[in-house]
């Protein structure tokens, strides 16, 4: 049997199951994880804090992760929010889950998301997976967002639900707050920014989290899989007015986020300060790694994140293809002739330079 013996929904026919190539190479650079892993000190309190959990697996876990909740409104009370409660923040099985039950929860048949390519590949099959109609307006050649063109897009379509990732991915660029007040002034229904790698942020770009208080539509969201170091754990979360997070809890499947993920994330919590504190490191060796790229004479896109978009090629794949039989895997992905390289270790991003100038040579 395959698919086309089964009555799989007509929108799904010849759709791929998303992912970035899994390959087992010496440099993994494409999915923009966290290079260094959890100290023991941090791995020997989460395997107790899971051994606790394991105690009581035969129960249901507590459906609201109100103490998790609790602990993550704590850090962003401390990274731009002010005043966060366990009511206004929301948890799940990384941003990913985020995004799809806000989506189940404003958008839906017969409504619109909006974004502006090239952003996150993700956010218009969350769209297609909830029946909302998907709408992609175009960033200009810089990558930034210009807001006649947003407000004009806003005006057309009328979006219930409008993405902003700030820093974007895969460019890496980071919205000013000026612009992204703009457009909630101009959004007839939410907006989301995906702050995914908001740690990695150059010192002086803000947060969104400053913007809650006064714009009670607005939802940022976060992830602890780049700067926690917790792609593994599986958990992202949302920050929003006690209103949104109600709305959301109305789709949320029953118990979905597990006693143990919920216990590594408060262990990770706890330790936030050893578990950031790489984080400094690579945005230096990220803007090392836009320097030496511009030396050799290709174009950068400017990035807050922990990873850089460089181009152009005239065949890009065969760039990244070079790459791959060097042993280095980076990403394909982005507006045609660009390619995406994730910030790793110096002896990573040393191997990566010395196999670019030999694919290029």
């Amino acid at each position: 049997m395959s698919l086309d013996d089964l009555p799989l929904r007509d929108e799904l026919r010849g759709e791929v199951p998303y992912g970035a190539p899994q390959l087992d190479v010496p440099v993994q650079l494409n999915v923009n994880e966290n290079p260094y892993a959890p100290s023991e000190t941090v791995v020997a309190a989460m395997a107790a804090a899971v051994a606790d959990a394991a105690r009581s697996l035969n129960r249901y876990p507590d459906r609201e992760a109100l103490a998790l909740r609790a602990d993550l409104a704590s850090y962003l009370n401390g990274d731009g929010a002010s005043g966060l409660s366990a009511a206004n923040v929301w948890a799940a099985n990384g941003s990913n889950e985020v995004m799809q039950q806000l989506l189940l929860a404003f958008g839906g048949p017969g409504r619109v998301a909006l974004s502006f390519a090239p952003t996150y590949s993700m956010y218009p099959e969350y769209a297609r997976d909830t029946h909302t109609t998907w709408v992609a307006g175009r960033r200009g050649d810089d990558f930034s967002i210009d807001l006649d063109v947003a407000r004009a897009a806003i005006a057309e379509h009328q979006p219930s639900v409008i993405f902003l990732a700030s820093p974007n991915n895969p460019t890496g660029t980071a919205l000013p707050l000026d612009h992204i007040e703009a457009l909630l002034q101009a959004a007839p229904g939410v907006v989301i920014v995906d702050e995914a790698y908001a740690e990695f942020r150059r010192d002086g770009t803000p947060s969104a989290l400053t913007l809650l208080p006064q714009h009670p539509r607005l939802v940022v969201t976060r992830t602890m899989s780049k700067a926690f170091a917790l792609a593994g754990g599986r958990l992202g979360y949302l920050a929003a007015s006690s209103a949104v997070v109600d709305a959301v809890r109305i789709v949320r499947l029953p118990y979905h986020l597990s006693a143990v993920s919920q216990a590594v994330a408060r262990v990770a919590l706890a330790h936030c300060d050893e578990l950031l504190a790489a984080v400094g490191e690579l945005r230096a060796e990220r803007d090392r790694t836009v320097a030496w790229l511009q030396d050799q004479g290709h174009q950068t896109a400017e990035s807050d994140a922990n990873f850089v978009l460089f181009g152009k090629f005239p065949d890009r794949h065969a760039v990244w293809q070079g790459l791959l039989d060097r042993g280095v895997l980076i990403r394909e992905t982005g507006p045609d002739g660009w390619l995406r390289v994730s910030i790793g270790t110096p002896e990573e991003m040393a191997a990566f330079k010395a196999a670019l100038t030999e694919v290029l040579a």
